[in-house]
């Protein structure tokens, strides 16, 4: 008896401690209870994380704005209080009656002619002629129809400059057939030599100039010498009044679109890089072609040009994709609006993509002009390059990639105008 009494107590104790079977509802209600804790611990570390990462960010970008604040970016240079000086000195002599006429036959693209005209004036100053309105190049690379007219005020060039010297918008009939002296005047000349030129009256009424690139020197002329081409060439060679119209008009419009904007000179036109022999970053293809138009142009001296040598000296552009790298190591944001002055880009839009890429507010003349604003530049280069001119004037910030005559010609204006900001790379 106490056997079997042992055995029963034995089975009822072990059976309160076996596990009892659970129901579908209580098994349903605890996998609910852990899915739902799994999901708050998740979105707990979730957003803790993102709390901290953008703690992070924009500790980086206070720091980053400590570094580097943006204004700077913009800002003028310090003028060391220099400032435009152009009128006449006190032992200047005004323009006299001549009977003795000088014609131009100006050469090169918009800016070469710019200068050259502005030089002319000097020069028909220093010898006492007559300037006719000069002729302006219709046999360069982009084969431009327009007249001094069409890209210059002439009205406005001849009053501005009549107590200057005396111009004309024609050679009177009487001389037309009259036989010409034809110079060829030596490059980067002086006064002495346009002085002793003026024996030339003696046996002629009408010299003919075939270039005006580059006639007169930089330096060493008399201070009344160089006020007069600063009058020339920003006063007196204002843009006629359609290129003026759209080109303020272009300038409003970027205002309108961003409180301020950056003029890219992007120098990267076939032509451009044909001449100077800079094929790096293009296919073996691409660079066949520049080699081909560059013999074959005739009035481009240098044929063989070693690529890798022209890019170590600095005589290449920027590429597309390290004018960006630059623009942003600098500190320029991608928001910044960027306007490109340049003619058709070689190699089109996909050029363009890796400065696109790190700034994606990139505007040319196409897009930002209609095209019914701009069917009167069409098949006139230096219109169009009067458009870029005033737009690159008037910009904040004027980044030229590579040392041309615009830029050099945009950089002067600038200065002249209240020393705003140029950012020149070293190539």
């Amino acid at each position: 008896m106490v056997n079997k009494g042992s055995s029963h107590n034995r089975t009822s104790s072990t059976a309160r401690f076996l596990p009892r079977k659970r129901s579908p509802y209580a098994i349903t209600l605890y996998i609910i209870s852990l899915f739902a804790f799994s999901i708050f611990i998740f979105q707990f570390y979730t957003r803790s994380m993102l709390e901290e990462d953008e703690q992070k960010s924009h500790f980086s970008e206070e720091i980053q704005s400590k570094q580097m604040p943006e204004e700077p970016l913009w800002d003028a240079p310090f003028s060391f209080g220099l400032h435009p000086c152009v009128k006449p000195t006190s032992k200047y002599t005004a323009a006299q009656l001549s009977e003795h006429y000088i014609t131009v036959r100006s050469n090169g693209g918009l800016n070469q002619m710019r200068t050259g005209i502005s030089d002319m004036v000097a020069v028909a100053h220093i010898m006492n002629a007559t300037l006719v309105i000069p002729q302006l190049d219709k046999r360069s690379f982009w084969q431009d129809s327009s007249t001094f007219s069409d890209v210059f005020d002439e009205l406005h060039f001849i009053e501005t400059l009549k107590g200057d010297i005396r111009i004309l918008k024609e050679l009177p009939k009487n001389l037309e057939t009259v036989p010409r002296a034809r110079k060829h005047f030596t490059s980067w000349s002086g006064v002495g030599y346009y002085e002793e030129l003026t024996h030339l009256w003696k046996d002629y009424l009408v010299i003919h100039v075939a270039k005006s690139d580059s006639r007169l020197a930089n330096n060493n002329l008399p201070l009344d010498i160089q006020r007069l081409r600063c009058r020339a060439l920003y006063h007196a060679l204002r843009f006629s009044p359609p290129i003026e119209s759209l080109g303020k008009k272009l300038v409003e419009r970027l205002r309108t679109r961003g409180r301020r904007y950056i003029a890219l000179h992007l120098r990267y036109e076939k032509d451009m890089l044909s001449f100077t022999g800079c094929s790096y970053g293009l296919t073996d293809m691409e660079s066949e072609e520049l080699r081909t138009m560059r013999e074959t142009t005739n009035h481009w001296r240098v044929k063989e040009i070693n690529s890798t040598e022209q890019r170590i000296g600095g005589f290449c552009p920027l590429t597309p994709k390290e004018v960006g790298i630059f623009l942003r190591a600098l500190g320029y944001p991608p928001s910044t609006l960027i306007y490109i002055a340049a003619g058709e880009i070689y190699g089109g839009n996909t050029r363009l993509l890796e400065l696109m890429s790190r700034f994606p507010n990139i505007v040319l003349k196409e897009t930002l002009a209609t095209q019914e604003e701009l069917k009167a530049f069409a098949s006139h280069a230096s219109q169009a390059a009067a458009l870029d001119y005033i737009i690159s004037v008037e910009s904040n910030v004027f980044v030229p990639s590579y040392s041309g005559n615009m830029a050099r010609s945009v950089e002067g204006h600038r200065r002249y105008l209240g020393h705003r900001k140029t950012v020149t790379p070293d190539r």
